[in-house]
């Protein structure tokens, strides 16, 4: 309150909403279970038939969240931080715990150095045309 009577726009417990802090979704990991790197444009596909029994694992919401998201559309990493409003890094454990319970796996795209130079492409085109 200010001294001349107005109120001031302050939070106070419930008013603030819920608060959790991300190293609480992560129970204070920065890194996840797996050892595998998650770049932001690795796409994110659900288990489908492991995947319908989640609800009865001990799971945090923000999981069974992930879960839910790519088993309708397979989903980047930056796409599900963004659609959960999470920080990448939380969003990458979180990815972890799924792979490392096998309800999920991630699919990365082909780097372009390992893509097939074009003159190639046309020489194998050629070729079929030939037969």
């Amino acid at each position: 309150m200010s001294g001349d009577g107005e109120d001031t726009a302050r939070w106070f417990d419930d008013a603030a909403g819920p608060v959790v802090r991300p190293y609480a979704m992560t129970r204070g990991r920065t890194r996840s279970l797996t050892e595998e790197k998650l770049d932001l444009i690795a796409v994110v596909i659900a288990d489908t038939l492991k995947s319908r029994s989640v609800a009865d694992q001990t799971l945090s919401p923000e999981h069974l969240d992930i879960v839910e998201l790519s088993r309708e559309t397979p989903q980047s990493v930056a796409e599900l931080a963004a659609e959960l409003d999470l920080p990448v890094g939380v969003v990458r454990v979180l990815i972890g715990d799924l792979l490392h319970a096998a309800l999920v796996r991630v699919s990365r795209p082909v780097p372009p150095a390992e893509l097939p130079d074009e003159w190639i492409l046309r020489e194998v085109i050629n070729g079929l045309r030939a037969l």
